[in-house]
């Protein structure tokens, strides 16, 4: 099965058919060590190998079942200006689709490889009429994994020692979504809600709240709710007393989309420690952590705090900027390879 294929206009960029004119860029793309650390191919990577695969793809029309495939990816304003690739792989007679993406590290960081996969899923599912979307990548590669999500896949699995470049063997992280989970990714609620609420859990709503998830990539920093659920029925001890554990559903509009927890003052614990803090990745970039997190801090002033207290992991994706931003201020401390902060209420 072959579609012919026509090239995609994005907001800044454009994808299309790769050329043997494409093969000095691709060379000099894919031999760099940062480019090729976590892809498919040995180094080095030589010009006439790009050169060998820029001629194979010339003869292509479009995606085909079982024949992997390549698109470039242009700057929209200046086309001379060759950005990255992206890999299409057909399987299942058209049915099921696998992609991936490779750009020029002067362009990481801006939102291309996001914006670039989001076009072609958008492609694959309402023009060739896959039925399924995957993707894979190295586990230690979480700018990878940021990517697949922001375009709507779901973590499924890892595969151990699965992976193989060479001599080199590596575990293996899947992606995937289906035409339905597709669609409600589409279809999630972007605007901000008219009105957010902390909430008990009851158990009227406590499989909502068990179910609640962020991206894969989020949980170094954010415990999934089996964590949660784990630390409000056994609390660990801190500081020569029990923590006791003061919980909220969050939910916006009527609709349960994120969970907060934190450990009340007591004799041992001098102030509330916000201890957990999830927003449903179909939920995120709605300003509803905001909201929240100041309707905690109400909670904690009318409860007679004069401070309170946080801790977070660094890296990307790490929530450590928007406390930083709230006015949380690192105290020095470390607690269990966390930066420990505080803030002090007016």
């Amino acid at each position: 099965m072959t579609v012919s294929f026509e090239p995609i206009r994005t907001e800044r960029l454009i994808l299309r058919p790769s050329r043997l004119s494409d093969a000095q860029a691709a060379f000099e793309r894919c031999n760099l060590p940062e480019v090729a650390r976590y892809q498919d191919w040995e180094m080095p990577y030589t010009l006439e190998r790009a050169e060998r695969r820029m001629a194979a793809l010339e003869t292509m029309d479009g995606p085909t079942d079982g024949e992997g495939w390549n698109l470039t990816v242009v700057d929209a304003a200046e086309t001379d200006r060759i950005l990255g690739a992206l890999a299409v792989e057909i399987t299942w007679g058209g049915r099921s689709g696998l992609v991936g993406y490779t750009f020029h590290p002067d362009y990481w960081g801006r939102g291309y490889a996001t914006e670039a996969t989001e076009a072609i899923i958008r492609y694959l599912f309402d023009e060739f009429g896959v039925t399924r979307i995957e993707s894979s990548a190295h586990p230690d590669n979480p700018a990878s994994l940021r990517v697949m999500e922001a375009c709507g896949l779901v973590f499924e699995g890892l595969i151990r020692q699965s992976f193989w470049v060479g001599e080199e063997c590596s575990d293996d992280i899947l992606y995937g979504m289906p035409r339905a989970d597709w669609e409600a990714w589409c279809n999630r609620p972007r605007q901000r809600p008219e009105r957010v609420e902390l909430v008990p859990v009851t158990a009227a709503n406590r499989r909502a709240v068990a179910a609640l998830a962020t991206h894969k990539s989020q949980e170094r920093f954010v415990s999934p709710m089996l964590g949660n659920f784990r630390d409000a029925l056994v609390p660990p001890v801190e500081n020569g007393g029990t923590l006791v554990p003061w919980y909220r559903a969050i939910e916006a509009d009527g609709e349960i989309i994120g969970f907060i927890m934190a450990s009340e003052m007591t004799e041992h614990h001098a102030n509330p420690y916000l201890w957990r803090f999830l927003v449903d990745r179909m939920h995120q970039q709605r300003g509803i952590g905001s909201v929240a997190l100041d309707l905690f801090e109400q909670w904690c002033k009318g409860q007679g705090a004069a401070a309170i207290e946080v801790s977070w992991s660094e890296g990307p994706g790490s929530p450590g900027p928007i406390y930083l931003a709230r006015g949380y201020e690192p105290s020095g401390k470390i607690e269990d390879g966390e930066i420990h902060a505080i803030k002090q209420l007016a």
